[in-house]
């Protein structure tokens, strides 16, 4: 039984993928598909997304790009296995990998320096999805999830996050700590006269002291209207 009481599959529009999600429960955002359009995955590379959720950051870029595999990291076993549910309903079993563990546990889950590119979207940036968890705000604070990139990539690797722009000073130094140098930031804008309320960030592990910003992200051109990059981000 691919699908289960209290679960939808919802079309992702890139090569007729499908995603199991939860009728009444955490459902993927937008925050996930832009970091997906963010992330740059070479051809033969190896992913790995950091508190997967549903699965959806390794699908879409399963789906964007030519990287060798992708492996989704999540430490809630129900939704784990909904992820692999996912993964198989969209036949990706040699592609897409979802593991059950915790962030911490990187090091010993993993072979150290294994991976071209991580990527994460950490669950407590999105505040309506219901996932509060009062340990996790504690975890960026301990740098958990950006000593998990550092120990998974390899020299040279990149690191693509989303987050919240008020914490950015703090993921920063976060980053540097771990010899993980900021190279690319992005603003994201619910509307052009609005303050950003996302930002993308791409680090490399090793890299040197220079960092872009970029043209930010306008979400909507009018209420209920998305921009032109939006509808290509999203593939429509």
């Amino acid at each position: 039984m691919i699908i289960k009481e209290g679960e939808r599959i919802d079309e992702l529009q890139r090569n007729g993928y499908r995603i199991i999600q939860k009728t009444n429960g955490f459902c993927f955002g937008m925050d996930a598909v832009l970091l997906s359009g963010f992330a740059s995955v070479k051809p033969g590379e190896k992913v790995l997304d950091l508190g997967t959720g549903t699965g959806i950051i390794p699908i879409l870029l399963e789906a964007k790009t030519e990287g060798s595999h992708f492996t989704g990291l999540e430490i809630q076993a129900e939704m784990a296995e909904m992820a692999s549910r996912s993964v198989a309903l969209n036949r990706l079993e040699e592609k897409v990998s979802i593991v059950q563990g915790d962030i911490k546990e990187v090091p010993t889950l993993f072979e150290k320096a294994s991976f071209d590119v991580v990527t994460t979207n950490p669950p407590y940036m999105n505040d309506s999805h219901g996932l509060k968890n009062p340990d996790l705000p504690k975890a960026i604070a301990r740098h958990e999830v950006v000593r998990a990139a550092a120990s998974a990539l390899r020299p040279g690797g990149r690191l693509y996050m989303v987050h919240r722009p008020r914490r950015l000073i703090e993921i920063l130094m976060a980053m540097k700590s771990q010899k993980l140098e900021p190279k690319r930031m992005k603003f994201v804008h619910p509307f052009a006269d609005k303050e950003a309320n996302m930002v993308l960030i791409e680090a490399v592990r090793g890299g040197g002291a220079l960092m872009t910003v970029e043209k930010p992200i306008i979400v909507y051109k009018e209420p209920g209207v998305y921009t032109d990059e939006i509808y290509d981000i999203y593939g429509y």
